[in-house]
């Protein structure tokens, strides 16, 4: 690959690159760069918005760079106050340690194991003494931090800013000098963070890191960043079946947005001819959602497990085909039965047995294809089947006696 063709593609879906014509001069030096990305294990599952990073760190590993996952397992102990309106609670090192494990089980599903260094920065702050702390926060003043806008905010609200919070972009920007770092990723919201990294390597006699912000990925919404808290999210290690569902209920404009931060295989020609296509009307959209979908969920498990998941999709939107290809639910009810309003709750179709009964009488509920509007209809435990509501909201289940 050319240097330009791989400028183009470290480019690809960036939101800012600090400062290219360095990124250019550190490419020509013909060595690997160190690409850094930290993590803080806040939650012990990743979602697909945190591949947003990984991937750009998976084409630098393509390009033959050394990429490093940081886990912030010590700054994970003092809080990232990024767009918090109030002071975080520290994770305990017991938290720390076991999300630490499950990220480190999940990134090798994007990231090649054998171009990647796995780093925890305990690994120096564990050894760095209190003295060594002071000194490390006398390279910044207050005033400078108030210039990041969540501090400022906070501040001019007088909400609370707790000192330790000061200290997280500090910690996280002495990272880059531990590792020397040529480039460091993150989301538009850590801006200031990587930058105080810059500014680190300089005073410790180090070449200043290129910084590289990638947008934030909103959620299924299309409103909100990709969350838990939201439940606007796909989980790596979901089930294919989830995967692919919950990528087809994305909104169309949404769709190119994650085919650019989230696909290997459709590059930027295709996706630009792509979208002529459908703007055309000569493409119907939805093929291109489920080629999207079929990529997550092959990346995230295997092949064959997607096309499977692809199979009970189809069979359970469209009414044809082998639904016992959708992944089995064992749901336990009371031995007297479970009404279907609850039955649809209690399999995750419907977020309320009150918005189940709205969709009843609106005729959107369907038990194995056929239509259901009878609010009074009950299953018993040894009933297998799928229950539905609209087109992409379903379940396979079998009901089981509780105890």
């Amino acid at each position: 690959m050319s240097l330009a063709e791989a400028i183009a593609l470290i480019g690809r879906g960036a939101d800012e690159i600090l400062k290219p014509e360095e990124l250019e001069a550190r490419l020509r030096l013909g060595r690997p760069l160190r690409v850094k990305a930290g993590f803080d294990p806040t939650a012990p599952d990743l979602h697909i918005g945190h591949t947003v990073l990984l991937n750009k760190m998976r084409q630098f590993q393509d390009l033959g760079h050394t990429v490093i996952f940081l886990i912030g397992d010590f700054t994970g102990m003092i809080g990232d106050p990024t767009g918090k309106n109030v002071t975080r609670k520290p994770l305990t090192r017991e938290d720390v340690e076991a999300n630490a494990k499950t990220y480190a089980d999940q990134v090798f599903k994007v990231l090649d194991r054998d171009r990647t260094e796995l780093r925890f920065n305990s690994e120096w702050f564990g050894r760095m003494g209190a003295a060594d702390m002071i000194k490390l926060a006398a390279q910044h003043t207050v005033a400078r931090m108030l210039e990041r806008d969540d501090f400022a905010k906070r501040y001019a609200a007088q909400q609370s800013i707790a000192i330790h919070e000061f200290l997280y972009p500090l910690v996280q920007g002495y990272d880059s000098v531990a590792l020397e770092a040529d480039v460091e990723l993150g989301g538009t919201d850590q801006k200031f963070n990587l930058l105080m990294g810059r500014g680190l390597q300089e005073h410790f006699g180090q070449p200043p890191q290129i910084v590289l912000t990638m947008p934030l990925l909103e959620g299924l919404d299309g409103v909100n960043k990709m969350s838990k808290s939201l439940g606007n999210y796909i989980g790596i290690a979901e089930p294919a079946i989830d995967i692919v569902n919950k990528t087809m209920k994305i909104g169309d404009e949404l769709m190119w947005k994650w085919i650019e931060l989230l696909s290997f295989e459709i590059g930027a020609d295709e996706a630009k001819k792509l979208r002529a296509d459908v703007a055309s009307g000569a493409l119907n959209p939805r093929d291109v959602k489920l080629r999207l979908a079929r990529e997550l969920a092959a990346r995230f498990h295997d092949a064959g497990a997607a096309e499977t998941a692809i199979a009970g999709w189809h069979a359970a939107v469209t009414g044809q085909g082998d639904t016992t290809l959708l992944p089995l639910r064992e749901l336990a009810i009371p031995a007297e039965g479970i009404r279907i309003a609850a039955l649809l709750t209690a399999a995750g179709v419907t977020p309320s047995n009150s918005e189940a009964n709205r969709k009843l009488k609106e005729r959107a509920v369907k038990v194995d294809g056929a239509v259901v509007e009878d609010a009074g209809l009950s299953f018993a435990p040894g009933f297998e089947g799928v229950v539905q509501v609209g087109k992409r909201n379903f379940a396979r289940v079998r009901l089981v006696a509780a105890g």
